[in-house]
């Protein structure tokens, strides 16, 4: 008979992955769509509120909009935006078991305040 111990760690996935994405429409705070440094700040922030450690944050301004990407210790955080549409795209994948996505990725959402959001998520996790 196995001892409780010994059964959680077989049941604890090999890498914990979980990946939070979607596109924001009608973003009504537009102006920071176009802020390379408003952007980058918004990931920093993200990332701290879940629970993940930054390594660096870069972005680069395209057109109106900015592309920006903070890399974590835990994976990465992305976004991309068109402030011409009041449109972004937005991706948090974290493979550590004390960060949570879902909640870098709610902080984003709510800053750049969409009319319209399409989420997903998958789990990345190796068994």
């Amino acid at each position: 008979m196995q001892n409780i111990e010994e059964e959680l760690l077989e049941n604890t996935p090999k890498v914990i992955g979980r990946h939070v994405y979607g596109n924001l429409k009608g973003c009504r705070n537009d102006e920071i769509l176009r802020d390379p440094q408003a952007i980058e700040e918004l990931l920093r922030e993200a990332g701290r509120v879940g629970r993940m450690t930054i390594l660096d944050v870069k972005s680069w301004k395209i057109g109106e909009g900015v592309s920006a990407v903070a890399i974590v210790l835990e994976s990465h955080i992305t976004i991309h935006t068109w402030p011409e549409y009041k449109f972004a795209t937005v991706d948090v994948y974290s493979c550590g078991p004390r960060s949570d996505p879902l909640k870098a990725f709610n902080y984003i959402v709510k800053a750049l305040e969409p009319e319209d959001l399409i989420m997903g998520s998958a789990d990345r996790s190796l068994e």
